[in-house]
């Protein structure tokens, strides 16, 4: 019985885990079926929704079919940065790069990875100094800044062929 409670907790936990997402989850959008109860052509009001899209979207959603990808290149290690309170340690944050980049740049990032990790790592320090690091960091509106920073320095070596930088894992250890 000893070790087949922690099986039969784990299955309802699951359970109701699943049974909590299913009625939480919010009720699907239907267009379509919103204008045919109004008495409306449905194919007529689809047609006003895109007609109200803003051009500079359609020409940013524009795609070839020819056209490449973009690149995805990992930064090789991650990156260690000290969070500091009073002088003392208080964390470590440990962080997982990529770069997004224009097709045929990787021979490019790799000849300049050391400065930019020099770059990325000031930058991360600068974050951490600042309490970037501190309570709930993993908000977009804590994040977002720190992505910005990421990506107009990491411009400066690698110019307009770096689209983003992503953050892969971000994790932090309290010591």
């Amino acid at each position: 019985m000893r070790k087949l409670l922690p099986i039969i907790m784990l299955i309802l936990g699951v359970g109701g885990g699943i049974g909590a997402g299913i009625l939480l989850a919010p009720a699907p959008e239907a267009p379509m079926e919103h204008a045919a109860a109004e008495g409306e052509d449905p194919a007529a009001s689809h047609a006003q929704e895109d007609a109200h899209a803003a051009p500079e979207a359609e020409e940013e959603h524009v795609t070839d079919e020819h056209a490449i990808p973009n690149e995805f290149i990992k930064i090789n290690n991650q990156f260690i940065i000290p969070v500091m309170e009073r002088e003392q340690l208080s964390s470590m944050v440990v962080v997982s790069l990529s770069l997004e980049m224009k097709p045929g740049m990787a021979a490019k990032v790799h000849s300049y990875e050391p400065k930019i990790r020099d770059v990325f790592l000031r930058i991360l320090f600068d974050h951490a100094n600042m309490g970037g690091f501190r309570g709930a960091f993993t908000r977009s509106e804590i994040l977002d800044p720190l992505r910005t920073a990421l990506r107009e320095e990491g411009r400066r070596y690698l110019g307009k062929d770096l689209v983003d930088v992503l953050i892969l894992e971000i994790t932090r250890q309290d010591v």
